[in-house]
């Protein structure tokens, strides 16, 4: 395995009225974050807060090409950025236990915390497809060509992991430093990690590697 400490290049936040960074997706243009009772859109040149939807926001977010896709407890909410109505919702895997949320090849990734592992789901059933173990409690999850990653919180410790998507091993670790979590987990789809920071209400962005 290889292990280095995470490059962090730039830092996000705080924000008004939100407290807490949990999920955080792209959507090509916008970085949004989950705090809770609200989803918030950032532009990522200026940093500023664009704009927030009011529906409730526990965890894990990702976003399609066209929605988004939101925790709320023990389900997963299907949202219409444009309008901010929810769609359609889904059963979350962990019933409540679950942390990170991706979209990749037509399906979503929910990272589970406490239970340590990730599940393929089905986004219109929620039928868990598969699962993958994890030796350290899952936050964010992610997927940039064809690699999937996710972040890990214990105590004080905190990284980012590159993991085999069949097998569960880890591949590569960016350390974080000591004190900074990882509540979130997102790809730019290039160069970056964007990493929400959960009770600190910031998001980071850190080099991915090549």
């Amino acid at each position: 395995m290889k292990r280095s400490a995470a490059e962090i290049l730039r830092e996000y936040g705080p924000f008004p009225e939100a407290d807490n960074v949990h999920g955080v997706t792209f959507d090509g243009s916008h970085l949004w974050f989950a705090s809770g009772d609200r989803l918030n859109a950032v532009d990522p040149a200026s940093g500023e807060l664009t704009r927030s939807i009011d529906v409730a926001a526990h965890a894990g977010t990702a976003f399609d090409g066209r929605h988004l896709f939101q925790i709320a407890e023990d389900r997963i909410q299907k949202i219409d950025p444009k309008t901010g109505r929810v769609l359609a919702t889904i059963p979350a895997p962990g019933g409540g236990g679950d942390s990170g949320l991706a979209w990749a090849e037509g399906t979503l990734w929910v990272g589970q915390h406490r239970g340590r592992r990730i599940h393929q789901i089905d986004p219109e059933t929620g039928k868990i497809l598969r699962t993958i173990e994890s030796n350290r409690v899952v936050t964010g999850v992610t997927w940039i060509d064809g690699e999937l990653w996710h972040g890990t919180w214990e105590g004080d410790e905190s990284d980012v992991r590159h993991i085999d998507p069949e097998t569960g091993t880890v591949l590569e670790r960016l350390d974080m430093p000591p004190g900074v979590g990882v509540s979130g987990l997102e790809s730019d789809g290039g160069d970056r990690f964007f990493c929400g920071g959960g009770h600190a209400g910031k998001i980071r962005a850190i080099r991915r590697p090549r």
